[in-house]
């Protein structure tokens, strides 16, 4: 008799009851035991391990017991998956096409205690297609209830959770007032309507040492209780609620709780910061189109800056090390000097990458309900603008071999519709391999490793040289050769040692995988040993 394998997978959407000793995950583990050991004629045996998902939505595949439970799948250890019902496994239907598929690739089924089908036949399959298809209807509909009650109760002015800001504690639907951090959102306000640029607040509220509220995430997990930066300034600065109102969207309303700052004062600030920053985009608008002014850093910790050059009648942008401006008598070998376009592309693809990755939103935030991660996920999927992207930007750290960049956690807070204190900071950085590749005058830069790029102007000489030398064997002198080309006899010479390269160092430069800055110039100017073995030490091709 052929043994049937079978793992048990149970999920409950919300933490409620978890703690209990007996709680919805044991009661679908108990049934499915009690299903595994009725087939115990047909070979069925339970797997010892236990793949349980406990407060995690089915509207996704990011739940690390599922996870493992497919890695199971994949590597052939799991022959029948077992569940109560099928809205335990996925209440999608596209994700549910995608765990079939990987069913089907390691000859796998499932089955569910609570409905008679299974995934092993035909009309199993048909019926359930169409469960998921009502599942999803259901779950689809519910969220959109959930999504016109917060609406409503917001147009009403009613607090609908989530973190709670600074300077308030929950009061059931609205908020009251913590006087002890009230008076740091007050002084907040109060340094910026005396000092009007964030830089200065920033460095004032650190001399007083005014903190962001500490909090205690899951598993017992701090966070907070910093000096505040600029973008944390700028939301609580912006943030509507300090007025007694309550924004829903691109809509405010007036709130249920009382306010820390006058409404009156609160507009004269937001006044003050949108025309400051209209003064500061006006004054940089006609000098400079660079979006990552300021952000660049190279491996000294020097700032890259904005620059330009003309050729031909056109402009051309750069991102240059600051001390080649600061000390233009002196050289600096190891400045940096890179095409704005190329640099600005590769970080917003970068970015990109990171924001429309499965689960990002669940791995970039805590404390959001399920719609709330689903409306997430859509707005990092609209970010598909560079300068949207580049905007995120706080900082870039750029380095041979490596690139790091750290996201602005008030704006990521802002494009996600979450607090500032729900981002996850470990989601703030990125990290990823980084490479340069120069080609004569051409530098390109790449994400990862450069892919294999064919130098024609070297192939073409290299070519030309062979056939000097053959003409030289034949009895040809340089000066002849260079008066029917109509080239000078020093070309001649220098182009036809181009012929005396090693057969392996020839078929590098053939497929494009010869070292970086191996290029005709190059092996002009070094006068190259005709020795092939010492070649290859010389162009590091062992």
């Amino acid at each position: 008799m052929r043994r049937v394998r079978c793992a048990i997978y149970t999920r409950k959407s919300s933490e409620d009851g978890l703690e209990q000793d007996f709680n919805s995950l044991d009661a679908q583990r108990e049934a499915c035991e009690a299903y595994i050991a009725s087939q115990k004629h047909e070979g069925w045996v339970l797997l010892p391990d236990c793949y349980d998902d406990g407060g995690i939505s089915g509207g996704h595949l990011d739940r690390p017991a599922l996870q493992r439970l497919m890695q199971a799948v994949d590597e052939r250890r799991v022959d029948q998956i077992v569940v109560y019902k099928i809205d335990r496994l996925t209440r999608s239907l596209a994700d549910f096409a995608k765990l079939v598929e990987r069913l089907d690739t390691a000859e796998t089924s499932f089955v569910s205690v609570t409905q008679s089908f299974n995934t092993a036949t035909s009309m199993g399959r048909l019926t359930l297609n169409m469960l998921l298809s009502f599942a999803q209807f259901e779950r689809e509909v519910t969220a959109e209830r959930i999504r016109d009650k917060i609406a409503a109760s917001k147009r009403k002015g009613m607090w609908m959770g989530g973190s709670v800001p600074l300077g308030y504690q929950p009061d059931g639907r609205t908020l009251k007032i913590d006087e002890t951090e009230a008076e740091t959102i007050r002084t907040l306000y109060d340094l910026y309507l005396e000092h009007r640029t964030l830089r200065d607040v920033k460095e004032q509220a650190e001399n007083l040492d005014l903190r962001s509220r500490r909090r205690e995430r899951a598993g017992g997990r701090m966070s907070g209780g910093t000096h505040f930066d600029r973008g944390h300034l700028q939301h609580i600065l912006s943030n509507p609620v300090y007025a007694g109102r309550i924004r829903h969207k691109q809509n405010v309303y007036d709130g249920q709780h009382p306010a820390i700052i006058d409404p009156a004062v609160w507009d004269k600030v937001q006044v003050m910061m949108q025309s400051g920053a209209a003064v500061a985009r006006g004054s940089r608008q006609k000098a400079t189109r660079s979006p990552l002014a300021g952000k660049l850093f190279d491996e000294t910790g020097d700032r890259l800056t904005p620059s330009h050059s003309r050729k031909n009648g056109k402009r051309l942008r750069h991102y240059i090390s600051r001390r080649l401006v600061k000390d233009r008598s002196r050289k600096h070998p190891d400045a940096w000097r890179l095409p704005a376009d190329q640099v600005e592309g590769l970080l917003a693809e970068l970015v990109g990458r990171h924001l429309t990755r499965p689960g990002a939103a669940v791995a970039m935030t805590d404390g959001l309900t399920a719609a709330e991660v689903s409306d997430a996920s859509k707005r990092l999927q609209g970010q598909g603008k560079v300068t949207e992207r580049l905007a995120l930007i706080e900082r870039a750290d750029l380095r041979q071999g490596c690139l790091t960049v750290r996201l602005d956690m008030a704006m990521l807070a802002d494009r996600l519709g979450s607090e500032p204190e729900q981002i996850n900071l470990a989601e703030l950085t990125i990290e990823a391999p980084f490479q340069m590749r120069r080609r004569g005058v051409e530098l390109k830069l790449h994400l990862g490793d450069p892919p294999a790029e064919i130098d024609r102007t070297l192939v073409q000489n290299i070519m030309k040289g062979r056939n000097w030398l053959a003409m030289v064997i034949a009895g040809k002198t340089f000066s002849e050769i260079a008066d029917t080309d109509g080239v000078s006899k020093r070309r001649v010479q220098d182009v036809t040692n181009l012929a005396l390269l090693s057969p392996d160092v020839l078929d590098r430069i053939a497929t494009g995988e010869q070292p970086d800055g191996l290029t005709t110039d190059y092996l002009i100017k070094t006068r190259f040993s005709a020795v092939w073995s010492e070649q290859r030490v010389q162009f590091a091709l062992l």
